[in-house]
């Protein structure tokens, strides 16, 4: 919120791109297409948001670039930002087709607007230097929660230095919050990234590149697909690996929700939603690896029972 906020106060301009699928909080203006809870429940998306704040708010489909190039088209000179998880978490984890978020970064910039990278849920969880490093993409603000905290509540947001400074009390533009700077959760939030050294992303990879590879025979026998970006992975109940909402939309829920309950049963908690990632941890042992292979081929023979 505050850096669409901050975007806006920038450029002087009052529209905002967002990815369909994508979540970026409970803020009216992206409350529009969102995934995650919203998906979820099959909320409409919109209802208490003021007409005139959802029109404010421009939407396309992950993975589509001409679709964005056409938006820019029409508003590039009434666009304060584009807005992106650089890999989808809030739909299912779906990476960014290749040149995607290069594309992204030479339009918003050929139009003036901001790029913003929605760091919530990739943020040090698939590099130490996010998904942005990953790609090689810089965009002009990153937004960060919960491991910017140690697992306390806090976020965080920057981006270039000019930018940056246009925020009060330097700046004009107000920015304020509650917990802003809550001592104990920096504290916690410093703690883990000092620990977050080369060996933990190392064993992070080795586990989701094992699961994956012995997951993949029965995800192919039954007709399912999966998509893993480092630490982040979800299971597809369609054959072909979605690259945006609407082919998610095309999932088995039903298959799905039989697919969670036998997991859990099995001893394994993944997310309950189709739209929802799966996060992995550099604690687990082969030992449980090799448990959470079982429990999830077995589960999928019970999703299809």
């Amino acid at each position: 919120m505050h850096a669409l906020r901050l975007a806006r106060g920038v450029t002087g301009r009052e529209r905002i791109v967002k990815i369909d699928g994508c979540y970026h909080g409970a803020h009216d203006a992206m409350l529009v297409q969102a995934g995650s809870g919203v998906a979820t429940f099959g909320l409409p998306g919109s209802p208490g948001v003021p007409a005139a704040v959802a029109s404010s708010t421009l939407v396309a489909p992950f993975n589509d670039l001409d679709a964005i190039a056409r938006l820019f088209e029409r508003h590039g000179d009434e666009i304060a930002a584009l807005i992106v998880e650089p890999v989808a978490g809030n739909m299912g984890c779906i990476p960014p087709r290749e040149g995607y978020l290069e594309g992204l970064r030479e339009i918003t910039a050929h139009h003036g607007a901001l790029l913003i990278f929605d760091e919530v849920m990739t943020g040090f969880r698939v590099g130490p230097t996010c998904a942005q490093g990953r790609y090689g993409i810089t965009p002009d603000l990153t937004c960060f929660g919960k491991i910017v905290g140690g697992g306390y509540p806090l976020a965080a947001f920057g981006g270039r230095a000019d930018v940056m400074e246009q925020l009060a009390p330097v700046g004009n533009i107000y920015q304020a919050g509650t917990l802003s700077g809550n001592p104990v959760a920096v504290a916690a939030g410093l703690a883990t990234l000092s620990r977050l050294d080369a060996s933990i992303y190392a064993r992070i990879e080795s586990v989701g590149s094992v699961l994956e590879e012995r997951l993949r025979p029965a995800i192919s026998y039954h007709g399912c697909s999966m998509h893993r970006v480092g630490g982040m992975f979800t299971l597809f109940f369609r054959e072909e690996a979605p690259y945006d909402f609407d082919e998610v939309k095309t999932c088995d829920m039903d298959a799905f929700g039989r697919f969670f309950r036998a997991a859990l049963n099995g001893g394994i908690y993944l997310p309950p939603s189709q739209y929802e990632a799966a996060f992995l941890s550099h604690a687990l042992s082969d030992s449980q690896v090799d448990a959470i292979v079982g429990s999830i081929s077995a589960a999928l023979v019970s999703a299809h029972v």
